[in-house]
């Protein structure tokens, strides 16, 4: 993604708002190379390499659950709608109109 994160000048910018955006930038690319591995595994035939890469993914999901949740510490609102919607059973979209209106 390199430094095309920024929708405003970096300068005007504060730190906060840039180790945000930094930790966005690297949450999708968590989430890529999840996909990436995802996508390996399903076709590779030789299960060595298969677990290889599978153990590899499982650090993916590390990384990606590390900067969800350092996001989620910088913005209350963010937890408080998805505390509503992940690990919950029932219908996914009736559980994010729930965490919509929790948080309002």
């Amino acid at each position: 993604m390199g430094f095309d994160q920024y929708h405003e000048p970096a300068h005007e910018l504060p730190e906060e708002t840039r180790t945000f955006a930094r930790m966005i930038a690297s949450l999708g690319e968590e989430a890529e190379a999840i996909n990436w591995y995802e996508q390996r595994i399903s076709v590779e035939k030789n299960e060595q390499a298969k677990a290889i890469m599978q153990n590899a993914q499982k650090e993916e999901f590390k990384h990606f659950g590390m900067d969800l949740e350092f996001l989620l510490r910088q913005k209350p609102l963010w937890r408080d709608t998805i505390k509503e919607i992940l690990f919950k059973e029932g219908d996914i979209v009736d559980l994010g109109e729930k965490g919509e209106h929790a948080t309002e």
